[in-house]
């Protein structure tokens, strides 16, 4: 056993030097390149690295109840490894393609998920080129040619098989699609979103023998990005708002933390009800923490209340429920907070009421998701 772990430490070691030493020249992200759809909709596979990051509410058709809803994710990632290009072995991966599914449900009492990897080939898993098509296994997100959805995941404790449909033309955030991500312009992404999804569609919740199967609707936000620069080295992880406003509005928001815990960097866009497009400047986002909750499984402590003021819009935040945590150190090697959140109307000026305030005080004016990265140990994309 001593001798096979320091030969696979040695091989590892070997290999990762290797590796860098031949770094494959990924594509910069630059400015002035638009967007175009359908191509932009598939992989980008020169770029280090890509996700499509699916998040929404689910309603059970045989609950009436408000508390009944439920949250879901499913996010696929690709990356491409540091390996030499040169390697004519079939089994060099040269991509990587990762998975991460959670339902929240309150009567749980916790996050259920999953998570998943595979190298690209041998049936395993595969993204297309051409158009959003992302497979692990028997775990999949589809674009048809009518432009819906189809997402498809089973898991041990939840399964669901659901058709994501566009309302909305797809909002492009940044300057056509460039979102920089901090101060220097090398430090971006291609970024676009397609919030009000009209979810519809199968969840079993519950063992694959023993769990209980039901129709579901509701309303779900899609963001597909990809890049090949990592997290800015002042910078150690990000808060992210996406929310589906019900007068039909949207919301994308970003902040990117130093090791302070202060902004970094921000940004965001801003659909209106009138389905007019704003681009938000760094010094129009602020993210302030109200309440903070302590994992019980990792000790990090979170922010899972927040109030957002992005320009002229002023919300608060309120979770489904705080455990949210996500565990993905078996796939993506990242621990983060991912959870289904109301939006609930703020005054314009921020108070110290807030911060005590077990609920909102607020009418509610949407709901979406909030990611918390970087609570744990810095993000290493």
């Amino acid at each position: 056993m001593r001798r096979r772990t320091f030969l696979l430490s040695s091989l590892a070691a070997l290999s990762q030097g290797v590796a860098w030493a031949r770094m494959p020249d990924f594509p910069a992200v630059t400015s002035g390149q638009p967007l175009v759809f359908p191509r932009d909709y598939g992989a980008h596979s020169s770029y280090r690295t890509e996700w499509w990051y699916v998040t929404g509410w689910l309603q059970p058709d045989a609950d009436a109840v408000a508390d009944a809803s439920l949250g879901f994710e499913a996010t696929f990632f690709r990356t491409r490894p540091a390996l030499d290009e040169a390697n004519p072995s079939r089994f060099a991966p040269n991509q990587l393609l990762f998975a991460n599914v959670a339902l929240s449900d309150p009567h749980a009492g916790k996050l259920q998920h999953d998570q998943r990897i595979a190298r690209r080939g041998f049936g395993l898993a595969q993204a297309s080129e051409t158009d959003t098509a992302v497979r692990i296994d028997d775990w999949s997100i589809e674009r048809n040619t009518d432009g819906r959805y189809r997402l498809n995941v089973a898991t041990p404790d939840f399964t669901f098989a659901l058709t994501l449909a566009p309302t909305q033309p797809v909002l492009v955030n940044g300057q056509g699609g460039y979102s920089r991500k901090g101060p220097l312009p090398d430090e971006a992404s291609y970024y676009y979103s397609v919030p009000w999804l009209q979810v519809d569609g199968m969840l079993k919740r519950g063992g694959q023998s023993t769990g209980h199967a039901g129709h579901v609707r509701g309303q779900a936000w899609l963001d597909h990005e990809w890049s090949s620069a990592p997290l800015a080295d002042g910078a150690v992880g990000w808060d992210w708002i996406g929310i589906n406003f019900d007068d039909g509005g949207a919301l994308m928001a970003l902040q990117i933390r130093d090791k302070a815990g202060h902004k970094f960097w921000a940004g965001g866009t801003l659909r209106a009800a009138d389905g007019s497009t704003h681009t938000l400047s760094p010094d129009s986002i602020r993210f302030t923490p109200l309440r903070q909750w302590r994992s019980p499984h990792t000790g990090a402590q979170y922010p899972v209340a927040m109030r957002v003021d992005a320009q002229d819009v002023h919300l608060t935040l309120a979770p489904l429920m705080d455990d949210q945590e996500f565990d993905s150190r078996a796939s993506t090697g990242a621990v983060y907070w991912e959870g289904a959140v109301t939006a609930f109307q703020a005054d314009a000026a921020s108070t110290d009421a807030e911060k005590t305030a077990t609920k909102p005080a607020g009418r509610p004016l949407g709901r979406g998701y909030l990611e918390l990265t970087g609570y744990v140990q810095r993000l290493e994309l």
